[in-house]
């Protein structure tokens, strides 16, 4: 991601190419008027941020609804739940067998059952659609907040995938991109830790301290001359703190820190580690299995939120996990893919563990009321068990969980019919969850006393959020 090379290299400048190798950081988490992208933050000015961070894990491939968090035990034959169902912790409510550690907890978090994607395809939406405005939810975030916190040298966005965490797993794999910045420019992407497999190395110098030390005059000269040249406005009105912040990210600063859970407590470590649910050769039946696919999941997501939850205490706001390897919740029970029995099993239960190891541990920190977890893919699966015994896409239903954000726990927002296929009650969907996201780390209220807001933000928080939220 960051590394600075020794000036001593052919002709011994600092060329452009050779300064810097940045990856998901981007020019924009270095560039000077992108780092502060409103006035918000200025002295005397309305600050409309909340505070409150974001974690969007993003399940692609498509949970099935009927085996996460609306079961439908009692349906016909050929339609109910593949498997048992456990009751939760809130009378009367059952969830699929794969989630046991999650019914434990349900009184902590919400589930909304009668969310539609609208989308039957594999693709990154709601994270990027029409309803977002064809950017990242989170890039809408970073255009308020900036790219980078002046104050630290966090990035504001972020996005993890199992090659953040595990050397061993191919690198980011997503149908789509999660980064999209839409009209705002690629200087709002978010920063891409292990992009390429190398880890936390990527963010190390390659210059030793000393020196690095005592030629910084040089070197901030260099940062500044780049980010004067990937300045598109001219605006350079936060030189001076944009220059040491950039200092301090390159000598590591908080981003290797949060990144690097060996800093974290073995107990912590233990709580949240799943690779107990890796399958070894067991899920080999299908190409995903023998590519490793299920097991690099089952290795990875809990470290994922783990390294999640360290960023977002750091100071970054928003981060996406993209712990679902190529889409592994996709279960058609065909040659590349599980069927439902033995892909909740693969998948369900790692994912099952992990979250709940991130409520206990949200709890213990006492921090539900300033991260907000999302949980959801791009779709939801039929009602209909096809002759294989999977499930195939759906566009009219999908499983959607949210934890802490100040939003309260125990609710279960709306219902579905009886073949759970289409909402039987008031219908919600991705603009209502965007709404929902950027309200939980947005004011409205403060963001109308400032200029210059673009119309898309404003747009999307006016939009309705999920009705029946709230503490």
């Amino acid at each position: 991601m960051l590394t600075v090379f020794d000036g001593n290299e052919s002709g011994g400048s600092m060329s452009r190419r050779r300064l810097l190798e940045i990856g998901g950081l981007g020019l924009g988490g270095l560039s000077l008027s992108q780092l502060l992208s409103t006035k918000a933050l200025a002295s005397g000015q309305p600050n409309p941020l909340t505070g409150k961070s974001v974690i969007f894990l993003f399940q692609q491939g498509g949970p099935s609804q009927f085996e996460t968090f609306d079961p439908k035990p009692y349906a016909p034959s050929g339609i109910r739940t593949v498997g048992d169902v456990v009751s939760t912790s809130i009378p009367g409510v059952q969830f699929g067998a794969s989630m046991s550690q999650l019914a434990k907890l349900a009184h902590k978090f919400n589930v909304v059952r009668s969310f539609a994607t609208r989308n039957a395809g594999h693709n990154i939406q709601p994270i990027v659609s029409s309803f977002s405005k064809e950017a990242a939810i989170s890039t809408h975030f970073a255009r308020i907040a900036g790219a980078t916190r002046l104050d630290s040298g966090m990035p504001t966005t972020a996005v993890l995938f199992p090659a953040s965490v595990n050397k061993d797993v191919p690198g980011p794999s997503a149908r789509g991109n999660l980064s999209e910045t839409g009209n705002y420019g690629a200087g709002f992407a978010p920063f891409v830790p292990g992009k390429g497999g190398k880890l936390q190395e990527d963010m190390k110098l390659n210059l030793p301290r000393d020196r690095f030390l005592n030629d910084r005059k040089s070197l901030l000269a260099e940062l500044d001359k780049l980010n004067r040249k990937a300045d598109a406005s001219g605006s350079i009105a936060a030189a001076d703190d944009t220059q040491q912040q950039a200092y301090e990210v390159l000598l590591g600063g908080g981003v290797s820190k949060a990144l690097d859970l060996s800093q974290e407590d073995a107990r912590t470590l233990e709580m949240y580690d799943t690779s107990r649910y890796d399958g070894g050769t067991k899920w080999n039946k299908v190409n995903r299995g023998k590519a490793g696919m299920y097991n690099a999941q089952a290795n990875t997501i809990g470290k994922l939120l783990l390294q999640a939850r360290r960023l977002c205490e750091a100071g970054c706001g928003y981060v996406t996990i993209h712990a679902s390897y190529a889409g592994v919740w996709d279960m058609h029970a065909d040659r590349n893919n599980l069927n439902m029995t033995d892909g909740m099993q693969a998948v369900g239960q790692s994912f099952d563990h992990a979250v709940a190891a991130f409520i206990r541990d949200c709890e213990q920190r006492g921090l539900s009321e300033k991260i907000l977890l999302v949980c959801c893919g791009e779709m939801g699966r039929t009602p209909r068990i096809n002759k294989n015994g999977g499930r195939d896409h759906w566009s009219r239903l999908a499983p959607l969980m949210l934890y802490g954000g100040g939003l309260g726990g125990g609710k279960v927002i709306g219902q579905s019919d009886k073949q759970g296929g289409e909402p039987n009650s008031t219908p919600y969907n991705p603009g209502h969850l965007i709404s929902t996201i950027l309200r939980t780390m947005i004011d409205p209220g403060e963001l109308r006393l400032l200029s210059g807001i673009p119309q898309e933000i404003t747009q999307l928080l006016d939009h309705d959020p999920i009705g029946g939220l709230g503490a």
